[in-house]
């Protein structure tokens, strides 16, 4: 049985890269929650201008051809070393995304928002679009 070659294109959306690396980023010990509080407080004006976010909060993915490029804000846990966390966090985006989606990832930026201290709450879950975080 020969393998015929089919033609066609295929195209992988900036929002599926960014749930991806959300995930990715939440698989991460050390990591509390995602980030963005500043995209959060732009949030309400953007959807009444009628401009909706596309992805989860907190990442930011460009693709072009087979490669990503992805920005991932974070909160760490207090009690773990950032760095360590934000180094981890790197290596597991780019492997899973390079994984999952079979693009070669040029880089992961990662921006450490904040802290949470010992008994602060907040929600570990990537938020969805237009719900509260």
């Amino acid at each position: 049985m020969s393998s015929a070659v089919v033609k066609g294109r295929i195209k992988v959306a900036d929002e599926v890269v960014e749930k991806v690396a959300a995930l990715a980023t939440l698989e991460v010990t050390g990591v509390a929650e995602l980030g963005g509080d500043a995209a959060r407080a732009v949030e309400p004006m953007r959807e009444r201008a009628g401009v909706a976010r596309r992805g989860p909060r907190g990442v930011d993915a460009h693709v072009q051809d087979r490669t990503a490029a992805v920005d991932v804000t974070i909160v760490a846990e207090y009690g773990h070393v950032v760095m360590d966390v934000a180094n981890e966090v790197k290596t597991n985006v780019a492997r899973t995304i390079s994984r999952m989606l079979g693009m070669r990832v040029v880089e992961v930026n990662v921006d450490v928002e904040d802290v949470r201290m010992p008994g602060e709450t907040g929600s570990k879950a990537p938020a969805e679009p237009g719900g509260d975080a």
